[in-house]
């Protein structure tokens, strides 16, 4: 079986046994935590943080989530709202007054986090997405292609620049700038909304799926010809695409640090003593916003609050594999990183850890 590093509860033994199968079953490398009432009670990591599997994955490798980033994204702007600073229910137009053209002043901030907005589809050059000025003005000058809230459209690439933009107006800081700040910071959370250059040792560089190249597209499972410019894994891979601030998709970190982060959401606001918001602000989180068929998702979803609703749990996974998973009534988050893409179609491994952790749980209820 793979070597698996790192610390786990003894009951919790199926999470790092669930690990080694994936590196077992040609994975390169990876690291999933689970954490209950803000501590950890699975940490571990194993296999490779390059191709070539040279460089053993380790402690502080950090990875690109993608849009498990969107999740970080939304809880600054749901610790906006909780301090009063935020109008969920307001005009997108009134804090960023450019927005409003072309019959954007009906959208609601709500909208933009539960993908109802009506701008799913990046349209400009991958090269655009670097330049946050660019990247917003092509968004403020956009038609929105359904009456905003009344159909779901996953925004994939542009949901993180639409709340970042919001976010930047009411708090004068970058969504990267205000994470850090607000969140990262105070919880020592190793956790980078855009990386710097001098965490660039310990990336983990995406891994496209066996038998494809760089060249590889996202597209979601039910829909291989979504509008909009395809995003390449070279262009994840990109030095350009790591300094940026791109706030759907451009975060990186490890499993460690994103369970650490979303127990916020798991504990009621509060975690290691550290308050970022409120019961009630949490629990604004799974609010449902909208139910039905998303248009470029093409299955059936619910969605909160900037996370997807799942039962009696939310959170979201990302690009090429990575999740996040979050239960409040038991104060629990399994999150699961990897460098090593598949085809979305056939790729359950984020459920397959999933479920071992609820194999723990149930013996740490018993």
């Amino acid at each position: 079986m793979a070597d698996i590093q790192g610390s786990y509860d003894d009951l919790f033994t199926a999470v790092p046994s669930a690990l080694a199968e994936l590196l077992d079953g040609g994975d390169v490398g990876g690291s999933v935590a689970v954490f209950v009432d803000g501590e950890p009670v699975v940490d571990v990591w194993g296999g490779f943080a390059d191709a070539g599997r040279t460089v053993p994955w380790q402690r502080d490798t950090v990875v690109g989530v993608y849009s498990v980033t969107k999740t970080m994204t939304a809880l600054c702007a749901l610790i906006l709202a909780d301090r009063g600073e935020l109008d969920l229910d307001a005009p997108v137009a009134r804090y960023w007054p450019e927005f409003a053209a072309l019959g954007k002043e009906k959208v609601l901030v709500r909208h933009l986090l539960s993908h109802t907005a009506g701008l799913p589809d990046w349209d400009g050059p991958v090269e655009e997405l670097y330049d946050w000025a660019s990247a917003t003005a092509r968004l403020a000058a956009s038609a929105p292609q359904w009456e905003p809230g009344t159909a779901a459209g996953y925004h994939s690439l542009t949901q993180g620049f639409l709340v970042g933009e919001v976010v930047w107006r009411v708090s004068g800081r970058s969504v990267g700038e205000f994470f850090a700040e607000e969140v990262a910071g105070p919880l020592g959370a190793d956790f980078h909304l855009g990386l710097g250059a001098e965490h660039d040792r310990r990336l983990a560089l995406t891994v496209p799926p066996p038998g494809r190249d760089e060249d590889y597209t996202a597209s979601a499972p039910g829909n291989e010809a979504a509008p909009g410019t395809a995003l390449r894994v070279r262009d994840g891979n990109s030095v350009a695409w790591r300094r940026a601030q791109i706030p759907a998709a451009g975060g990186f970190g490890n499993a460690r640090s994103v369970a650490l982060v979303q127990s916020v959401m798991a504990c009621g606001g509060t975690v290691g003593g550290v308050r970022l918001l409120s019961a009630a602000g949490c629990a604004r989180a799974w609010e449902e916003q909208f139910s039905g068929d998303d248009l470029r998702l093409g299955m059936p979803v619910r969605w909160g609050l900037g996370y997807g609703l799942f039962g009696s749990t939310f959170g979201w996974g990302g690009w090429g594999g990575s999740l996040v998973m979050i239960e409040p009534e038991a104060r629990m988050v399994v999150a699961y990183v990897t460098n090593q893409m598949r085809e979305p179609a056939g790729d359950n491994r984020g459920l397959e850890i999933v479920m071992s952790a609820y194999d723990g749980l149930t013996g740490l209820r018993g």
